[in-house]
């Protein structure tokens, strides 16, 4: 009779791309290894965009992704601009999966930059160093890896991983590094749950671990409440699964170069946007179910609106009339600086 490897247990493993835009980028120009670079828009700073990614270098002045990218050569008048090019993102996003899954692991793709690994083994960091090592190989990219015993954890663990490290985030070591953290260290709390949790006088992870149950579900709903309670303990799920990661929705948006103020002239740009992602609906070949409409006004004020449709389509007509009676259920009035229309498809 053969015995299993009673050292052996299931892990989780949060694998990351360091900078991966950027590094994409100056994998393809080498002359600019350590200098400042900014990815986004056309490439253009003069031009209304904004940062899709940044390199360390860039980081260090105070870019960041979503900053205007008027604001980022303000920041950082060195920097490299660079126009934002997906389809090369894309390739090399699947060549590192593929790497990926030469190794003995589940792979589950999350997005371009990032997968869960789901794996049995007596050393984990040893895996995780193999995964970096393997990705650096045949890429020439740097990665971080998480390591827990779920998803919620794994991916904790890569912030503290990074850069191009590796960090173990596990029960036994939860309370000590979690505890004392705002509640924004938490993946799927943002600033504007903080101030509404801080509203209740929870700031910190042990606090919002402690908090009463009823007193969240009356705040934010009997489902998100005790959610964001289930977050501070770090419970999380521990199933990895191969399934091939589909988009959950498409998008397409417009940063104008003067704002707009006629009602019309927004009208008609929604429609427009609307149109283009009608071509990226049908050539996905699944139908939409929802559409959602993003405002940013001015200055800098950013709101979405939505609409479900009446019938899953692929049809331009309903989908366009959907953006517009988004669109309607706004009552800002002030001047628009960007527009966005995103279609969402069934289970998204």
């Amino acid at each position: 009779m053969i015995l299993a490897d009673v050292s052996e247990q299931d892990w989780v493993l949060h694998v990351d791309l360091d900078q991966f835009i950027a590094a994409v980028e100056v994998a393809r120009r080498p002359e600019l290894r350590g200098r400042p670079v900014v990815v986004g828009g056309t490439g253009d700073p003069t031009q209304r965009a904004v940062v899709a990614t940044a390199s360390y270098e860039a980081r260090e002045f105070g870019v960041h992704s979503g900053m205007p990218l008027r604001l980022a050569r303000k920041r950082c008048p060195d920097a490299v601009f660079l126009p934002s090019d997906g389809p090369a993102y894309e390739a090399v996003s699947a060549h590192v999966m593929d790497v990926l899954r030469e190794l003995p692991v589940v792979v589950e793709v999350i997005g371009w930059d990032e997968a869960f690994l789901g794996t049995r083994t007596d050393d984990p960091e040893a895996l995780a160093l193999a995964v970096r090592r393997a990705v650096k190989a045949e890429t020439g990219l740097d990665s971080s890896v998480g390591i827990g015993d779920n998803k919620l954890r794994a991916k904790l663990a890569t912030g503290f991983a990074k850069p191009a490290g590796v960090y173990r985030l596990t029960r036994d070591n939860w309370v000590e590094v979690m505890a004392g953290r705002p509640v924004t260290a938490l993946w799927g709390i943002g600033s504007r749950t903080a101030a509404k949790l801080a509203a209740l006088d929870v700031r910190t992870v042990e606090e919002l671990a402690r908090a009463d149950v009823d007193v969240l579900a009356a705040r934010f709903g009997p489902a998100m409440g005790p959610h964001f309670r289930q977050l501070a303990l770090g419970a999380g799920d521990t199933n990895v699964s191969a399934t091939p990661w589909v988009a959950k929705s498409r998008s397409r948006e417009t940063t104008f170069q003067r704002d707009l103020a006629d009602p019309d002239e927004i009208r008609a740009q929604v429609r427009l946007l609307a149109r283009r992602v009608v071509d990226d609906v049908r050539a996905e070949g699944r139908p939409a179910v929802r559409v959602v409409v993003k405002v940013r006004f001015v200055p800098f004020f950013t709101y979405t609106r939505g609409v479900a449709l009446g019938e899953p389509t692929m049809e331009p007509e309903p989908i366009e009339d959907a953006a517009v009676a988004a669109l309607a259920r706004f009552e800002d009035t002030r001047a628009v600086r960007l527009l966005g229309v995103r279609v969402e498809f069934s289970g998204g």
